[in-house]
């Protein structure tokens, strides 16, 4: 059984469905950068890069070879700003990124896949009117696929992060179900147990031999607000007031999690593509006075280890907060093979 992954980005889909059993044949990205990262990672399945309009039914046929459609597993996690939780105006772009989902929908039809898989923010399915997501459901009744969408927690699948992903699976012969939650227990998914063994760096800094293990540098001031910010959870509430920022003197104003640190014995809050970032969210490290390191990113997406990621900061931050979990990918992929008669 073969899998095609579009919109790949640097694996982590690929990664989980191959351990999941999966022959990947190929990954479709549009970020020609992810390639080197992507095929590095993944070895065996060819990068392609590729925007997802321009690439045809035929063009993913002939990337399977002689493996018939019956036996293809279509898979993908289309960029989802637009719908995103931090994004305040989510639904309402038009074109770009928002019409990418009806790509894939169009990809299905003419391919008619014997398994598809779709993962994305759970915002997508909240627009109203005959949004993508619904054109996307109707082009999969409309091909003969019965399928399941449920909204599924990451951390309910032994990924250290609270991770809310709207999970569709569809056969289209035969009966489908999701993956059933196999949470291990709650220490397995703390931040604790996930990144505590990596060595103490500085902001700015990067270790000598551990790939990516780099923490953003930080200004004199941000640094001065994580100084001051209590470990394991603490926030920018408890700063004396000259380092306050203008905007969060204003009632109602800003997301009370930026400046934040994670907990040591919590789940990570949903890792983006700023992860690596103290202003962007709840990112600081639980007690080293920086934000995350990538390979502590990475680590919390449950990539492994030597899984090298290749780069400048910024994009590497940008692939590893997008991805799908490498262990959760592996939980839908098992489950997609199950469902296969």
């Amino acid at each position: 059984m073969k899998a095609i992954d579009l919109f790949c980005g640097a694996g982590g889909l690929t990664c989980g469905l191959r351990q999941a059993g999966w022959d990947v044949a190929a990954g479709i990205d549009v970020d020609t950068c992810v390639g080197e990262t992507y095929r590095r990672n993944n070895l065996g399945s060819r990068f392609v890069p590729a925007d997802i309009r321009s690439v045809r039914g035929q063009d993913i046929l002939s990337l399977v070879g002689r493996t018939p459609p019956r036996e293809l597993l279509l898979a993908g996690c289309a960029p989802c700003q637009p719908f995103s939780k931090q994004n305040r105006y989510r639904g309402a772009q038009k074109g770009g990124e928002a019409t990418l989902l009806r790509e894939f929908a169009r990809l299905v039809r003419e391919v008619k896949p014997g398994v598809v898989l779709m993962e994305n923010v759970p915002g997508v399915a909240a627009v109203p009117g005959f949004s993508s997501f619904r054109r996307f459901l109707r082009t999969l009744r409309e091909c003969g696929y019965e399928y399941s969408a449920s909204v599924l927690n990451a951390s309910d699948f032994g990924v250290p992060q609270h991770r809310k992903r709207l999970v569709v699976l569809a056969l289209r012969h035969g009966d489908v179900e999701l993956a059933a939650p196999t949470r291990l227990t709650d220490q397995a998914t703390t931040v604790r147990r996930t990144i505590a063994q990596f060595p103490a760096i500085e902001a700015g800094e990067s270790h000598p031999s551990l790939p990516n293990h780099e923490a953003s540098p930080l200004s004199s001031k941000n640094l001065e607000r994580i100084r001051a910010t209590p470990p394991d959870g603490g926030a920018r509430k408890t700063w004396p007031p000259h380092l306050n920022l203008d905007c969060h003197n204003r009632a109602g104003t800003g997301f009370n999690d930026v400046y934040g640190r994670m907990w040591w014995d919590r789940t990570a809050p949903t890792l983006t593509g700023k992860c690596n970032s103290l202003s962007n969210g709840r990112f600081g490290h639980p007690e080293q006075h920086r934000a995350i390191s990538l390979r502590e990113a990475a680590a919390l997406q449950t990539f492994a280890d030597d899984y090298d990621f290749d780069g400048f900061r910024s994009h590497i931050a940008k692939w590893i907060g997008n991805a799908v979990p490498v262990s959760f990918a592996k939980e839908l992929g098992t489950a997609a093979f199950k469902c296969i008669p």
